[in-house]
């Protein structure tokens, strides 16, 4: 097999992914303790790249690929035995599912030659499915990261419930007076990271690289907290992208959150409808919201956006890329890419250059420079949200 691999953006799942993928690729969403990417590499290690939209090739190009390249749908995630089949795949070969749908296939040319994959697989189709499926993950990757080492020993200062083994605090990290509950799953601490006094971990929970859990922080897996993140208040199942803050007080539950986010202090999401009936959720794929089949969902916020003091979000609530919320009542359940404003006074369209000042000095608090090339994918992103609304 070529080590050229390539992941691959399905058109309609991309969309479907909205507001997450406007600024990513696919590969690049974190579910469990890792992106899919990283996943795919642990199994079949190669050069990676992505083909996906246009407009986010420039920062995530894809290498040129030729006969032998392997390409495998971008919204997979990994198992043991996909892995082996689709790496017994040779030039002109794809592997299907059950139903003909095409998972991975070898070669520019089109395959000319089809296997089928009996088994069942996990593919991520719809933003929820992040949390639906993150604590599987979570479970995978730690057993993964963590297998044949050992980690920090657990200070006296915390009381730990069920199995201490299953907690596992990297180099730099620093967790003291914390509860730790590991009946459920595991607990993994990253590097430089820190759990303050008071807090209360219920695992799995993945709290990764430089994040920094507050005083008397309730989080209730299966939750993760990428790198760099500032967290507070109660979680519940939530998963938070790197350089995103919810730092205080406030409710987020069954929800997913891009990066550059912030939540401000007693902002609150519910993530149950007060008559328990099903759940929609804006689909931007039909532009319209579509049945979800769920009871709970929270708040899906695509990169870059942020929610003033008291913010209170209806259930299901999708917010797009460079939003900024503030102000008294509920806004509506879908909030279109850069805009501001509150329920109360509506909202307005938001400037590339308020938009790019806002991000210059958000990303410089975390010594991140926003690039040339992040300014022309945002710029591009911008003109296409009069398609998205």
């Amino acid at each position: 097999m070529n080590n050229n691999i390539i992941l691959n953006d399905d058109p309609q799942v991309h969309t479907q992914l909205l507001p997450l993928t406007f600024t990513r690729p696919t590969a690049e969403l974190l579910v469990g303790m890792t992106t899919i990417r990283r996943k795919w590499e642990r199994y079949l290690p190669g050069e990676y790249s992505y083909a996906t939209t246009d407009y986010l090739s420039e920062l995530f190009p894809m290498d040129e690929p030729d006969g032998a390249t392997l390409f495998i749908q971008s919204n997979l995630l990994p198992d043991p035995y996909l892995a082996e089949a689709i790496a017994s795949l040779s030039a002109g070969q794809a592997l299907v599912d059950q139903e003909g749908k095409t998972l991975a296939w070898v070669g520019i040319d089109g395959p000319t030659e089809k296997t089928t994959y009996d088994r069942q697989y996990t593919a991520i189709q719809r933003p929820y499915d992040i949390f639906l499926l993150n604590g599987q993950e979570i479970m995978a990757d730690y057993a993964w990261l963590t297998e044949g080492r050992s980690g920090q020993p657990i200070s006296r200062s915390c009381t730990v419930i069920g199995d201490p083994s299953q907690v596992f605090i990297e180099e730099g990290a620093t967790v003291e007076g914390a509860f730790l509950n590991t009946k459920n799953g595991p607990i993994y601490v990253g590097r430089d990271a820190e759990v303050m006094e008071g807090s209360c971990l219920r695992g799995p929970i993945a709290i990764m690289d430089g994040s920094t859990v507050n005083m008397g922080a309730k989080i209730y897996g299966p939750t993760t907290i990428g790198a760099h993140c500032k967290v507070g208040g109660e979680l519940n199942n939530v998963v938070m992208h790197p350089y995103s803050n919810k730092a205080h007080d406030g409710f987020l539950g069954n929800a997913v959150i891009g990066s550059w986010c912030n939540l401000g202090g007693g902002c609150v999401a519910s993530n149950l409808k007060n008559d328990y009936t099903e759940i929609k959720l804006w689909d931007y794929s039909t532009r319209r919201f579509a049945r979800t089949g769920l009871l709970h969902c929270g708040l899906i916020m695509g990169d870059h956006s942020k929610a003033g003091i008291n913010t209170m979000f209806n259930t299901a609530t999708v917010v797009g890329v460079g939003v900024n919320i503030h102000g008294t009542g509920f806004p509506r359940n879908f909030v279109a890419s850069f805009s501001e404003g509150s329920a109360g006074t509506g909202f307005v369209d938001v400037s590339m250059a308020k938009f790019f000042a806002i991000a210059e000095r958000v990303m410089a608090r975390r010594d991140v420079e926003l690039t040339e090339a992040d300014r022309r994918l945002f710029t591009r992103l911008h003109e296409l949200t009069e398609s998205y609304r």
